[in-house]
């Protein structure tokens, strides 16, 4: 069996298919990943020894402002999208079984164009229940395209979406598809979606409700265990003291990365905590040379949060699975798209808290703080750690292998 996954998506887009990279090939497949062509998910699938296939633009470079906007702005970047990725997977997809796609709505269109081409089957995956239309939450805002403040129907907002998704994309899928002989679609995103899409979360941590309008196969989360040590220099920081509170906001580019390092660590300061300040894609470091902080670039975030007091995060899918998992205290700072769902999430379970805002203070924050560093949150968080899906990735690898075989 052979499988080609595909993700145009920050690093917690491309981690889950490491996972299930690793399982389907411990079952015998042959599989290969294609993600765009940023160094660090080179490295990461070369650990696992996991073929990538480099695919359109640096999303980093994108997404922190490296890549000057395009004349065309996103109708421009979507078209590039659909024809880089539907290229990529036609090379690389030949001869495969299945096509896996998640990410961008134009990329996965031009992964599923491929699927339609090779004719091979395709499946549509989604890290978070809201991203899928259902009666019993309203979509993401599409950017530039708020959602109407007097709309409460959730099925009026859901067609109102798909409405947005064409406007934006149709016109450079339909083009593209067109020039590849295939017919014109009048609903991109439901086609990208199929009837049939897999949610690759947990079923406590992220539930899909029932009854909704689509038969969605609910895997549990895609993770792998990571082994990888933590370097030496954080071991001896972790050993010297009291357990730490993480900071970290990923792939958020934040306005002003000082400023969010001056708050965060003030706050965590005021809890009598030490810190350990991840630079992500804001860069972010620590403000003095106190000695109570400590910043890092690329570690094992499994190893390093179940050594920490409480995670301060954006509430990206990656990051709130890895703390859900890591059995931690959890403080969300909700910056946009699936972030206030899970933000919503932790608070819901107990695990943490929920920023009001994507702009905290020293006070906002130290509110929240106290209650992620509260024993009886801790043990919560545990609680619910024990009770994590950590096998989503070989049930996904067997759904895989029986749909191929079907």
């Amino acid at each position: 069996m052979r499988v080609l996954l595909s993700a145009y998506d920050s690093r917690g887009g491309v981690e889950p298919l490491v996972g299930l990279a690793v399982r389907l090939r411990e079952l015998g497949a042959e599989v290969r990943v294609c993600a765009p062509p940023d160094e660090e998910f080179a490295k990461r699938l070369a650990v696992v020894g996991v073929e990538m296939v480099p695919t359109g633009r640096s999303v980093r470079d994108l997404v922190t402002g490296k890549t000057p906007p395009s004349p065309g702005g996103v109708p421009r970047r979507a078209a590039e999208l659909v024809a880089a990725f539907h290229d990529r997977a036609m090379a690389a997809g030949e001869g495969c079984d299945v096509l896996v796609a998640t990410g961008l709505v134009p990329a996965v269109a031009g992964v599923r164009s491929a699927a339609e081409k090779l004719g091979v089957r395709y499946v549509y995956v989604s890290y978070q229940p809201v991203s899928l239309p259902s009666p019993h939450h309203p979509p993401m805002p599409r950017p530039g395209r708020p959602l109407p403040p007097d709309v409460t129907d959730n099925r009026v907002l859901w067609e109102q979406d798909a409405r947005d998704a064409q406007e934006v994309f149709g016109e450079a899928v339909n083009t593209h598809r067109a020039s590849i002989g295939l017919a014109p679609l009048d609903n991109v995103r439901d086609h990208v979606f199929t009837d049939r899409p897999w949610l690759a979360t947990d079923p406590v941590l992220a539930p899909w409700q029932r009854p909704a309008d689509l038969d969605v196969v609910q895997t549990g989360a895609w993770v792998l265990p990571d082994e990888r040590p933590l370097p030496a220099d954080l071991v001896a920081f972790l050993d010297a003291g009291e357990a730490p509170v993480y900071v970290g906001f990923g792939s958020i580019p934040m306005r002003d990365p000082k400023d969010v390092a001056r708050v965060t660590i003030e706050a965590i300061r005021a809890q009598g905590r030490r810190a350990v300040v991840s630079r992500g894609w804001a860069d972010l470091d620590v403000i003095d040379d106190r000695g109570d902080c400590f910043a890092v670039g690329e570690v094992n975030h499994q190893a390093l949060f179940r050594r920490a007091a409480a995670v301060v995060h954006h509430g990206g899918a990656g990051t709130t699975t890895t703390a859900t998992w890591a059995g931690v205290p959890q403080v969300v700072v909700p910056q946009g798209a699936d972030q206030p769902y899970f933000a919503g999430r932790v608070a819901a379970l107990g695990i943490g808290a929920a920023h009001d805002g994507p702009t905290p203070s020293v006070e906002s924050l130290s509110a929240a703080l106290r209650t992620a560093l509260t024993p009886g949150t801790r043990t919560r968080a545990a609680a619910v750690a024990a009770s994590f899906r950590t096998d989503g990735a070989t049930v996904a690898a067997h759904l895989l292998l029986d749909t191929a075989g079907r």
